[in-house]
Parts: structure tokens; C-alpha cells; sequence
């Protein structure tokens, strides 16, 4: 990049954004459950004001500030206050650290921080302070993940948490904060279901879901106060241990046990990977992960001497890749094992723990769902296939692959190449229970039969693939062959 002198005069306002929807941050702080209808919100530097709009028009309690298109406007505090691009946009470096300083004075229980991050190269630009000058005369301050997320911990004096890619969030509350961490590791389980005819269970089984519901997601019974319809259920059947017994008698014990031990796999990977943030302690710890604690482990101490067992076991030199040699999911190539992700929960736990240690930088998978497990160095990768489940042989449309030796991210776009990568053999991804397993596997023997796979140097590309099919006189629609 060639310098530029520091006396230009930058026009920040050009960098705000014209949205035809929500803002990335805004749309996954609704979805992460911190946004909502009973929160205010502040949207500290809003641009022209698209965020604020949207929020207003769908219920929210929004309002918001903008140096150049609001100045009039309030400057208020909220319980989740917004700062989205807009320390990337600042030449400045003090003033920079004015306007993150301010929000997070301003957010009275989270504050969102977002800025983008470097995927592209850039080579050519203008280099103008700390940053770049783009054509439209405005700067642009580029972050690797952790560069960001040292930077908002080093101004605030905080442990910020990652939401996705360049967006994290600061918790006044820490118990708020260790709940977020936790919920983004515990898997989404399934109910047992119905398997015994039980005219007791019948007969409550409309009282009786809110129970089920909690011990599906949870793997333990309700302390005091979790449960709303605790006090309902404790007056029918005298305590919340004998309404469960209740659904013992119509379902299979052994898959309440199989949640339960799932869950003790999550809090282990939780308190492994929290050995990496601020120092761990009980006291910060919601009442709903003690519950958990106490119900797997017994007792704090036991509970971390297991978790850290665990991680110290990763570390170890061909642990990962005996691993990934060994698990009896995924796809597995001399280098690398691919599982889809919504397996995730069903790998050996060392490897969910490899996987959260690269995950809890970039604040979730987002769109990704295949995750690569590398053998031969310490990485991970994270591919999307945004038509995995209704096309045969999905194209490949980004990439993001961690170094776990120094978190740095390298982001790859396939999506405008004319011969992206594809996927074959579907149903290798996936777990057996997979609802699409016994489709893709037999949509797989019928390409096998059909020789499409004799010859697999060139089929692991769109085109080489198309021209397999070609050869071999077949056509395929909805995971079926057919004669050209």
C-alpha cells in the first residue's frame, strides 16, 4: 500500500450504509436472544438510521444518535447499546477509544461492538493512519478477529465475547456473561419420545411437557424457581421428582440418561474452554450452571479437574489425529476428517473441544456446515454448502479456516468461481439418525452402480464432475439418476 499524508480530509458520513434489512449484529443479537421487545435499545452512531427504522417498526424500544445525519438527537443510555462500524470508520486512534468508551458507558447491561474484518487483500489501496482511504474518501480500519477482540478488551477492561465474525459483546452482568458462553455450547437435544402406554402419563402429559421440555435441554431435574410450572406440578404430584417418574412410565429411561450424559460432555467443554478467558470462579457462574455443576461432577473442583484433564489430553502430540482416524462419523481423507455439524454433539468429546477452542473466536459456525478437522497441523476449517440438504452435489461457497497456534483467520470466497469445489458421498457427513442418512446413501450406491465414481481425480470440481456425468450418460434431479 502506498502513504498518503495524514492532513486529508476524511468524510466518515459516506460510510454509512443503506440497508435493505436488519444489520448483521442487530439481526444476531434478536436471534442470540439478546434483543427483545422488554429491552432498550440504543444505536450509539446509526448512520442513516436503518437499524433504528426496522427495530421500531417490528416493536422494539429503540432510539438512536448520529453525528452527521442525527446530531439532535439524544444521547441515552439502554440496556444494549449498538456500536456497529463505527470504530473502523475513525482515523483517529484516540478518538477512537472516546467512542467505544462512551457506548459501553452507555450500556447498561450489553453493548454490541462490531467492525470489519480483513478477508481480502490489500494490496493497492491507500494507506491513511492505521488504516486505509477508500475511493469515496472515507477510511476503513481492518481487524483480524483477535486483533478485535484484544483491542475492545484492552480499552474496556473487559473479556469480550465473540457473536460471529467482527461483531462481539460486552456483559455488564459476568453470571449474564458465563450463560451466553455456556447456551452457545449446549447442543439442542430432542425429546425422548413416547414409547410405553401409560394411562397415568396420558392423563398429565399436557402438565407433564413443560418438565420434559426442561430435562431435554438441561439433562438434570429443575432447582427451585427454573421451572414456571413448578408450583403446579409440586401440588399435583408432591415434588418434582415423582412428576418425572410419572414419564419414566411411558418412555425409555435409557435416552433421559443419554441427554444427561450429553449435557455433562457440554459443561466439560465449557469449563475447558473458560480456562482460556478471564480467571474462572465459581462465584461468576449463573445459578442454572451450578445446578448443572452440582447434578454431573458433585462439586466445582471435580468438575474442573475433569474438564482440564480433557483439554490437557488435545494438547498432547497425535491425540487429534488418532481422533479423527478413530471417530465413526464423518468423512475421513489422508488429511483431514469432515463432519457436518449437526453431528457435532455425537463426535468423540475431545474433538468438540478441539472444535470450541476455534469456534469460540469467531463466535459460532453462523452459515458453516461442515467442519474440517485437520490432521496434519492445528487448524480448523469452516465450509458452507448453502444447499447441502436439497442439491445432490452441493458447490463449495466459502471457506474459514482458524491456525489455532495464533487464532489468525483466513477467509476464502468461492462463490463467484465458475468451478467451485463440490461435495459426494452426502450421507458420510452425517450421523446415522440423520433424517436425510438413508436417502443420501442410497442416492450413493445408485451413482456407484452407475460408475460414476470409478475414476475420482477430476470429479472433485463442478466441472470435472459435470463431464464424469456426461460420460457416463447420466443426468440427475431431486437425488435421481437418469438415463441421458
Amino acid at each position: 500500500m502506498s502513504q498518503i499524508p495524514i492532513a486529508v480530509e476524511v468524510e466518515r458520513h459516506r460510510a454509512a450504509m443503506t440497508r435493505v434489512e436488519l444489520s448483521r449484529p442487530v439481526r444476531l443479537a434478536i436471534e442470540s436472544g439478546i434483543i427483545t421487545t422488554d429491552t432498550t435499545i440504543f444505536d450509539y452512531g446509526c448512520g442513516v438510521g436503518g437499524d433504528v427504522k426496522r427495530l421500531k417498526s417490528s416493536g422494539y424500544n429503540c432510539e438512536g444518535w448520529d453525528p452527521y445525519y442525527f446530531p439532535d438527537d439524544e444521547i441515552r443510555s439502554a440496556d444494549i447499546v449498538n456500536l456497529s462500524y463505527i470504530i473502523n470508520v475513525i482515523e483517529d486512534p484516540i478518538e477512537r477509544d472516546r467512542a467505544l468508551s462512551h457506548a459501553w458507558e452507555l450500556a447498561q447491561g450489553v453493548l454490541i461492538v462490531a467492525a470489519q474484518i480483513l478477508v481480502n487483500d490489500l494490496s493497492g489501496m491507500l494507506a491513511y493512519s492505521d488504516g486505509i482511504l477508500t475511493k469515496r474518501n472515507t477510511f476503513q480500519k481492518y481487524y483480524q478477529q483477535i486483533e478485535l477482540k484484544e483491542y475492545i478488551d484492552r480499552v474496556l477492561a473487559v473479556d469480550s465475547i465473540p457473536m460471529g465474525l467482527g461483531i462481539f459483546l460486552v456483559f455488564r452482568d459476568e453470571s449474564q456473561a458465563e450463560s451466553f458462553r455456556a447456551a452457545r455450547l449446549y447442543m439442542r437435544m430432542s425429546t425422548p419420545r413416547v414409547r410405553i402406554e401409560s394411562k397415568r402419563f396420558e392423563d398429565y402429559q399436557i402438565q407433564l411437557a413443560p418438565l420434559m421440555e426442561f430435562v431435554s435441554q438441561r439433562g438434570r431435574l429443575p432447582i427451585k424457581g427454573e421451572l414456571a410450572a413448578e408450583s403446579d406440578l409440586v401440588t399435583e404430584f408432591g415434588s418434582l421428582k415423582r412428576a418425572f417418574q410419572i414419564i419414566l412410565t411411558a418412555t425409555d429411561e435409557a435416552e433421559w440418561d443419554a441427554i444427561a450424559y450429553q449435557r455433562s460432555l457440554d459443561v466439560q467443554v465449557y469449563l475447558a474452554l473458560s480456562q482460556f478467558g478471564q480467571s474462572r470462579s465459581l462465584r461468576n457462574l449463573s445459578a442454572s450452571i451450578r445446578a448443572d455443576i452440582k447434578a454431573f461432577f458433585g462439586n466445582y473442583e471435580e468438575a474442573c479437574e475433569v474438564a482440564d484433564r480433557l483439554l490437557f489430553k488435545i494438547g498432547e502430540p497425535g491425540v487429534i489425529k488418532k481422533a479423527c482416524q478413530q471417530n465413526n462419523i464423518g468423512k475421513l481423507l489422508p488429511t483431514a476428517l469432515y463432519v457436518h455439524i449437526s453431528a457435532l454433539n455425537e463426535i468423540d468429546p475431545k474433538l468438540r473441544l478441539y472444535e470450541g477452542c476455534a469456534s469460540r473466536n469467531i463466535g459460532g459456525t453462523e452459515d458453516a456446515n461442515i467442519i474440517k478437522f485437520h490432521t496434519e497441523k492445528p487448524c480448523i476449517s469452516y465450509l458452507y454448502y448453502p444447499d447441502f440438504e436439497p442439491v445432490a452435489h452441493p458447490a463449495l461457497q466459502w471457506a474459514i479456516l482458524i491456525d489455532l497456534r495464533d487464532l489468525s483467520l483466513t477467509f476464502r470466497d468461492y462463490s463467484k468461481q465458475d468451478n467451485p469445489p463440490i461435495l459426494h458421498r452426502k450421507e458420510t457427513f452425517l450421523s446415522p439418525d440423520h433424517s436425510l442418512y438413508s436417502k443420501f446413501a442410497k442416492f450413493t450406491k445408485a451413482e456407484e452402480k452407475a460408475g460414476l465414481f470409478s475414476e475420482t481425480k477430476t470429479i472433485g470440481n463442478r466441472q470435472g464432475w459435470e463431464r464424469r456425468l456426461k460420460e457416463c450418460g447420466v443426468q440427475i434431479k431431486n437425488h435421481r439418476l437418469t438415463r441421458s
